[in-house]
Order: C-alpha cells, then structure tokens, then sequence
C-alpha cells in the first residue's frame, strides 16, 4: 500500500467536480457565511454556560458509576497490554505487527472519533491515569494531592510538546512505521507522563499528556457535555460547548501544531517534495528536511493566526494580546474536519486491518476472535468519488464552523465599531486555510 493510500487521500480527479471549482466554490461559501453572519448575528448567540436538553437521569447515573468507571479503566488497561504483547514479542516486521495500526490508526485517529461521539474519553481510559489512581488509593493518597504543583504558567506547553514529538514521528523520522520506534516513543511516553502524574497530580493529565489534551479538543464538539452546576449529562449545542474551552499558556501553539501537521502530512506527498527529500542521499539530512517543513507549516499556522486575530483596533494592548488565546478555539472545528478528511480512508480501512491483526498479537496464529481469516473492506477506496466529496464536506464544515466560532466571539470581545472589521484579516486567513487545504489534500 502506498503512503497516499495509507493515509486515505484520493487526487483530483476522484472529485465528481473540477478540482478548480471545488477551491474557488468553498472558498465563497465561507465567504458569504462571514457575510450572513455580519448582518443576521449581531449580538452573541453561543453561551457555554447554556443548560442544554437534559437526558434521563440514569445516563448520568450509569456514566458516573464506580464500576462503569472500573469497567473501563480495566479495559484501557488490558488493551494496554494486549499491544504490549505485539509490541515487545510481536513480529519484527511492521506489516505484521499491530503496533503501528494501534498507534497511529486507533489511538491518534480513533480517539478524536471516540471523544466526539462519547465525550473526553481518555480520563477513564487513560492506563497511566488508572496506575496512578490505584497507587495513590492503596497508599490512601488522593490522586489530586499534588496539583498545585503543576504551575499555571505551563498551561498545555508539555502537551504541545508531546503532540509536536508524536507528529514528528509519524511525519519527520527516518522510519515511522518502525515497531522499534513507535515501542520507544510510546515507553517515553508512558514515563514521562506516569513522572509527571505522580510529581504533579491529575492536572498533569489535564493539561500534559498529550492523549487526553487532544481527546478533551475534540469532546468540545460532542454533543455530550456535563451541566456545570449539576454534573448532569445533557445534550448541548457543540458550538456552545466550543467556547468552554479554557484558555491557557500554549493555546495557540496547541491548535497550530495539530492543524500545521496535518497540512504538512498532506503535502509531503507531493512527488516533487518526496524526490527533493529522497535525493539528500543521507538519512540525516532527509530527516532535517522534513523537521524543517514540519515546523514551517505549524509556524505558519501558529503565527498566521496570532497575527489576523490581533488585527483590529480599539482594544487596549493587553486586551489584544490575549485575543489569539480567546479566539484560538475557532480552530478545533476546522482541525476536527482536516483530520476526518485526511485520515477517514485510513481509520476505516487500515483500522480494520490493524484490529485483524490485534487479534493474533504475537503473529502465531491464534484465533481467539473468529478473525483469522478476515479481510479488509475497502469501501471507501472504491468509490473515490463519494470518498473526495465527503472529505471537501469535512474541511468546508470544519471552516464554516469555525468562521460561526470566532464570529461570536469576536462580537463578544471586539468594541462595537470594529465588529466587522476587526474579523477581516481572521477571515481572510481561514480562506487562506480553506484554500490551501484543500489544494494540499487533492493537489498532490
């Protein structure tokens, strides 16, 4: 399987359209949803303190149960060590190993699908949140004793780093696909975050590792969310839970560094990138290569974005310094939407074959599920058509739905007199995305 099928992209010409008038079209769409919403929506509308539809009592009840809770914690656990298993004694060959599907396929693509149907699904998941539960519990220490060790002026920035060393790679390293390096990243991982558990509490998990950051970004647009006074799960407005999204050190960079990668995923295919890369001859120097397009386009993204939202006038200083972090979760839809576009084919086709071969983790032919002699349904790899359309869907919702996000926010923060114009150079920017998105999925 080539690395373009592998990451669930299709060219151009799987559009049931031109490739020009599917740019130039979503382009104007999110154009004119700027213009409807400059003259239909004036005042804010999204409150994410809105109580929302209250569900019955026993969805709570039954969520919040100990043994619901230990139930999957057991799971995260027993999962954990199940990819151990390929991991550690597993075949050496990533094509028959589990560990690369489970990484990157249903940790890294199926958790953003999980958190958004079910809500931040990680904190019960989580084997390193579960360890340290069940230590601080048999040495009758609560596991938040020490969050106040973790200082406010780190904010997500341990979380940017570990996102940014997982994205490095997949995206930057010599050999990705390597079980020996996905098994060592993951055991620096699983260090790192069980230190900093311990050292500093559960808001270490909160706001530092990396897997639960990302999971509780893509909850902000489930439909689940918890009424604030009475924990009561209720069905809610995605766009007015959006706006929950605390505000902290690293915000922006947080968005930058997960939308950046995924753009610079899709234009590392490009073939003139790939032959430029390859014709380095040295394995260093082609690992610089991509380190150094990764971090271009995270920084585009990152300072693009600080730049359009500080562009508006009437605020004092300070009140526009703190305009990116307070408008930077208008990304989180248009990072949700790349990420389906981008890796759709890839979680539903690869994410089958990575379950088949869960099943036999040590490549000895077991059989324990009935799987042994499953095979992958490419369904979505034989309709290019239909897979293109719904990926243009995918970026175009996410956009238009992050142009909503930071208008109402924008209406909320900016002065009356500088509404409108204060959100040009932030439009003119998510075009920008919008375009070279697309281009950058379906152009190579």
């Amino acid at each position: 399987m080539t690395a373009v099928l592998a990451h669930g992209l299709g060219g151009s010409t799987d559009l049931p359209i031109p490739f020009t008038y599917a740019l130039i079209g979503a382009s104007w769409a999110l154009t004119a949803s700027f213009v409807v919403l400059a003259f239909a929506w004036r005042t804010p509308k999204l409150d994410p303190d809105n109580p929302g539809r209250r569900l019955p009592g026993w969805v709570t009840r039954f969520a919040d149960a100990q043994a619901t809770r230990n139930v999957l914690a057991a799971v995260g656990v027993v999962f954990a060590v199940w990819v151990a298993l390929a991991a550690f004694l597993g075949p050496a060959e990533s094509s028959e190993n589990a560990l690369p599907g489970a990484f990157y396929v249903l940790l890294w693509v199926g958790l953003v699908a999980a958190s958004l149907a079910f809500g931040p699904v990680w904190r019960v998941l989580s084997p390193v949140r579960t360890v340290h539960r069940s230590v601080c519990a048999a040495i009758g220490r609560s596991p938040a004793e020490n969050d106040a060790r973790y200082r406010n002026s780190w904010g997500y920035r341990p979380a940017v780093a570990g996102l940014f060393a997982f994205v490095w790679l997949e995206l930057a390293s010599g050999d990705p696909g390597s079980v020996a390096a996905v098994r060592t990243w993951l055991l620096v991982y699983v260090v790192v975050t069980t230190a900093g558990a311990f050292l500093c509490g559960e808001r270490w998990c909160e706001r530092g590792d990396p897997f639960e950051v990302y999971s509780t970004l893509a909850s902000r647009l489930s439909p689940l969310s918890r009424d604030r006074p009475s924990g009561r799960i209720v069905l809610r407005n995605p766009l007015d839970h959006l706006g929950s999204m605390p505000v902290r050190a690293g915000s922006v960079a947080l968005m930058a560094t997960l939308l950046g990668s995924t753009a610079f995923d899709s234009f590392s295919a490009f073939p003139w990138w790939s032959r430029l890369v390859d014709g380095i001859g040295s394995p260093i120097g082609a690992t610089l290569a991509r380190t150094a397009g990764l971090l271009v386009f995270v920084g585009f993204v990152g300072v693009s974005f600080w730049v359009a939202s500080r562009a508006t006038g009437g605020l004092r200083p300070e009140q526009r310094a703190a305009l990116p972090g307070q408008l930077s979760h208008s990304l989180i839809p248009i990072i949700i939407g790349y990420v389906f576009a981008h890796y759709l084919t890839y979680l539903v086709e690869k994410g089958q074959a990575t379950v088949i071969l869960l099943a036999d983790p040590l490549g000895r032919g077991w059989n324990p599920l009935g799987l042994g002699d499953a095979e992958v349904w490419y369904v979505l790899s034989e309709h290019p058509a239909a897979s293109a359309s719904i990926k243009v869907l995918f970026v175009l919702a996410g956009h238009v739905l992050g142009v909503i996000a930071a208008h109402d926010k924008s209406v909320r923060l900016l002065p009356r007199g500088h509404q409108l114009t204060g959100q040009l150079a932030l439009l003119l920017t998510m075009v920008t995305y919008t375009f070279g998105g697309l281009y950058l999925l379906f152009g190579g």
